[in-house]
């Protein structure tokens, strides 16, 4: 079998290089790419694309696995919510092309992992809502202290639980960086991890999926993370089946 090929979701944003100021490109960070190479997959980025949001397989069909990643806040108006004044950058466009394919990927039982935004895309995919500013509601900035840096804390994983084989441990550090999260669960999702200190959700999962998980952290961050190579393990065991 070749190396599994992970689909990576990759962001929309302006940015500046060189002598181009604020041109609009797909991007994600490197991290991502690194840590599916050393669990031993391959990685592509995948692009939000009109043809393949209105039809998933053409993109689907070249990967073993899809990875949702983190950026940008969510649109509200992907759950039927008015925007918070805390809500910004958003990128319909990318959360169409998110949605059609984490829905899709789903119906074929592909291996499906989603990382801070894309576990939030994961629940909004099967109908749930989120918080869209989680100091209101848990009264503290600790998940997200610093702009633009990873900050740590401590979650606990439901023993018997995807999150929990995936993680390789019941109760682990981890690094965060965000200010959304769940509110309501969406079609068949479970909660499986929580934060130690104020019970926030941290990770949910399908139980009737081979294997469909969202944690809410960054473990493409922690060299230590045994997450991103679950799924890449997925992938190739899904390798496996399509050949038998």
């Amino acid at each position: 079998m070749s190396a599994p090929a992970i689909g990576i979701c990759a962001a929309i944003e302006r940015v500046t290089w060189g002598v181009w100021n604020e041109e609009k490109v797909d991007l994600a960070p490197r991290s991502y790419a690194t840590a599916v190479e050393k669990a031993g997959g391959v990685a592509l980025l995948l692009v939000p694309a009109e043809a393949a949001t209105a039809e998933p397989d053409l993109l689907l069909d070249r990967i073993d696995a899809l990875l949702l990643a983190g950026g940008a806040d969510v649109d509200p108006g992907s759950y039927g919510a008015e925007p918070h004044p805390q809500t910004r950058g958003t990128w319909p466009e990318r959360d169409r092309f998110e949605l059609a394919l984490a829905r899709r990927a789903l119906e074929r039982e592909m291996p499906v992992l989603g990382i801070c935004r894309g576990m939030q895309m994961l629940n909004v995919a099967l109908g749930g809502t989120l918080v869209q500013h989680l100091p209101d509601t848990v009264g503290h900035e600790g998940h997200r202290r610093v702009p633009g840096t990873f900050g740590d804390h401590e979650v606990r994983l439901a023993a018997g639980t995807l999150a929990r084989r995936a993680a390789g441990s019941d109760r682990l550090g981890v690094k965060s960086h965000h200010h959304q999260g769940i509110d309501r669960l969406g079609e068949g999702l479970e909660v499986s991890g929580w934060g130690v200190e104020d019970e926030l959700i941290e990770a949910i999962e399908l139980p009737d999926q081979p294997f469909a998980l969202g944690v809410v952290w960054h473990p493409e961050e922690d060299v230590r993370s045994e997450v991103i190579g679950a799924l890449v393990a997925a992938a190739r065991s899904r390798q496996g089946e399509v050949l038998r």
